[in-house]
């Protein structure tokens, strides 16, 4: 049930962010949030991260994102499901990349891209835009990679107790 709730609170936040910058911005309408550091502007990626494959015009495309985000949510619970007392840390990490990943599944459904639109940047060097689903992916695997590295040194600690 954790995995379920916390899923769905990123699929929902990350909704109706979406949501609320549709209604409000013109597609590359930008607003600034922090001068210098920080917009608000409206991108469609029709690719995945950091726009990977946006360029290639082909139905496979979009079928091809769709197979991707159904086959690794179904390999998250799947792993939820066998490794989440190993870690405390699975539990939060593995439920976050699925919400994420469902959250610009349904994206990609409704609008055929996702809707990205957090802009950081640093003098002219700009970071590619995201959202909340993707920030919810980042620190899922960030946690789970804290898990690994915590997990790996219980399992040396108990290799070393005699």
């Amino acid at each position: 049930m954790r995995f379920m709730l916390l899923a769905a609170l990123v699929v929902g936040l990350d909704q109706l962010s979406k949501l609320w910058i549709l209604k409000n911005f013109v597609l590359y309408e930008s607003q600034v949030v922090i001068p210098e550091f920080f917009n608000l502007t409206l991108v469609m990626n029709r690719g995945a991260a950091f726009g990977f494959l946006a360029g290639v015009e082909s139905a496979w495309r979009h079928y091809f994102f769709l197979i991707l985000g159904s086959v690794a949510l179904i390999i998250l619970v799947i792993a939820w499901i066998r490794i989440r007392h190993v870690q405390a840390l699975y539990g939060t990490a593995l439920p976050l990349i699925a919400g994420g990943a469902l959250g610009n599944m349904i994206d990609r459904l409704q609008h055929g891209a996702v809707v990205d639109f957090f802009d950081v940047y640093v003098g002219s060097y700009h970071w590619p835009a995201f959202n909340i689903a993707d920030s919810a992916i980042f620190v899922g695997v960030f946690l789970f990679l804290i898990g690994n590295v915590l997990e790996s040194r219980a399992e040396k600690k108990a290799l070393k107790m005699p």
